[in-house]
């Protein structure tokens, strides 16, 4: 036997309740769908899944403590990316950047599969509640006294997934809710509730 399915089998609940839960990804996912729309945010999530994967992945194995214990690098990467979606809310707020909408409903800017990546994969990797999370909760979810290359292999997959249909979710309800206001043409009123997500999203990050 290579797998514990009952242990899988809790886990799944688990970290849906935990995924679905509103966070720094999810807040980060709504605020795109608003702006960007469904198809533009999928870029982001590409960014956002590498950066789970990477943390999941990590402290699976034990490596995430090593992490932890290196606070100045990981304070670098913590205040700068919220500095930066801090930076970037304020854009959108003023209407201004590359992710903020013209008043026509239409962006300035080409929306570039590598940029936003990068702001999924930032907003993931810096989230130290996630570190935190996988480290403290992941192992208890593993049984060792099997091989545990399956149970990581397995554990990581159903992660992937849950997260990808919690991002779905917070998307689709922010695409559903910019085509609301852009048919009411309160193209300003979205990149400022667009802006202000934005901008929590930063100081959450920084200050978490």
């Amino acid at each position: 036997m290579t797998l514990d399915f009952t242990l899988l089998y809790f886990f799944i609940p688990v970290f849906f309740i935990i995924s679905i839960t509103p966070g720094l990804c999810m807040t980060l996912a709504l605020t795109m769908g608003i702006t960007i729309g469904l198809r533009n945010t999928m870029k982001m999530m590409v960014g956002e899944l590498i950066g789970v994967l990477i943390v999941a992945g990590t402290a699976v194995v034990g490596a995430g403590t090593i992490i932890i214990s290196f606070p100045t690098a990981f304070l670098i990467l913590k205040y700068g990316g919220g500095i930066y979606l801090i930076i970037v809310g304020f854009q959108m707020f003023n209407s201004r950047g590359s992710l903020a909408l013209n008043f026509d409903g239409t962006h300035s800017f080409e929306l570039g599969f590598i940029n936003l990546a990068i702001k999924g994969f930032i907003t993931a990797v810096a989230n130290p509640k996630g570190w935190a999370f996988f480290i403290s909760i992941t192992p208890a979810f593993i049984n060792y006294e099997i091989a545990l290359f399956p149970q990581m292999s397995a554990l990581l997959i159903i992660i992937l997934i849950i997260e990808f249909i919690s991002l779905i979710i917070y998307a689709i309800g922010g695409h559903v809710l910019g085509i609301m206001l852009k048919k009411q043409r309160n193209i300003k009123l979205i990149n400022r509730i667009a802006g202000f997500l934005m901008i929590g999203v930063g100081v959450w990050l920084a200050v978490s």
